[in-house]
């Protein structure tokens, strides 16, 4: 195992009695759910899915690294964040060309997760932080983040926010990445990396390969990178066996258990850092200006 991978005594913390503060939601009694909303602690829910990641790669990839980005980062700020229970199942139908994926109807994806954070509104937590784990998950999450916030009024803050996105990671892309600019988007070099970090004996390296996906170049990504240098890049997601034979987008040979693990630090340190700067957020009244 990585050597990133911390104990649960490392990083746990204790209450005013002694005792190890719980930070998983599922092993809490219903009043310790209710203490932790009344402090205020931020509600973490990782969000992914299970599809295909090339010929290297377990379909879990998604997963078990939203889950254990998320896991570690609370469990180094217990009394800041609750884990919730992850959304396994996510918004995939231009995978289904690949045996093992599962994918939910898209409406019932943004549906579900929104019922979830709503729930967890109304057990009084008011600030709920989303991050995914899965691509084509982006849009359906953002609205269901948007729709939390509007039915229940503005009372909540709700946001979304893909793994690979936060601050740290993308910097540390900059440098620590080798493959160019495409190399990192689905089963490539940053998410394999994670993954030979969490459980390198389910990594099969020597069937990893460097495959670009042929579209054209406006309309081509880099989950580490975004955008082209240009800016010039546009949505665009055919069905997935018509771009690639292996299921890899980008270069997964460039994969190394140190840059997963110096990524998946990264990580955590972003989720932290929303989760504060969430925690910190001021909710203002809405103003009827009719």
């Amino acid at each position: 195992m990585g050597s990133l991978i911390f104990s649960k005594t490392l990083f746990s913390k204790t209450n005013d009695k002694g005792e190890t503060m719980k930070y998983r939601y599922s092993e809490m009694t219903w009043p310790e759910c209710n203490a932790a909303a009344k402090a205020g602690r931020v509600a973490v829910l990782p969000v992914a899915t299970y599809e295909d990641h090339g010929y290297h790669l377990p379909i879990d990839v998604d997963v078990l690294l939203a889950t254990e980005i998320c896991d570690r980062a609370v469990a180094r700020i217990p009394e800041e964040a609750v884990l919730i229970p992850a959304v396994t199942h996510g918004y995939s139908p231009h995978h289904m060309d690949f045996p093992g994926t599962i994918t939910i109807a898209w409406d019932t994806f943004i549906k579900y997760v929104k019922d979830v954070c709503l729930s967890l509104a109304h057990h009084g937590f008011t600030r709920i932080l989303i991050v995914n784990g899965h691509g084509s998950n982006t849009s359906p999450l953002d609205m269901s983040a948007r729709l939390t916030v509007v039915e229940t009024e503005g009372r909540v803050l709700c946001a979304a926010v893909n793994h690979w996105g936060v601050r740290p990671v993308r910097e540390l892309g900059k440098t620590l990445r080798d493959s160019e600019f495409g190399g990192t988007s689905h089963a490539c070099e940053y998410e394999t990396s994670l993954y030979l970090a969490l459980r390198p004996d389910l990594v099969e390296m020597d069937k990893a390969v460097d495959e670009k996906i042929p579209v054209p170049a406006s309309f081509q990504t880099d989950l580490l990178a975004g955008k082209r240098a240009d800016g010039a890049t546009a949505n665009l997601m055919p069905f997935w066996s018509s771009l690639t034979d292996s299921g890899v987008r980008g270069d997964a040979t460039k994969a190394t258990v140190e840059k997963g693990e110096a990524f998946l630090e990264a990580a955590i340190e972003g989720v932290i850092e929303l989760v504060r700067e969430l925690k910190g957020a001021e909710i203002r009244p809405r103003q009827d200006h009719h």
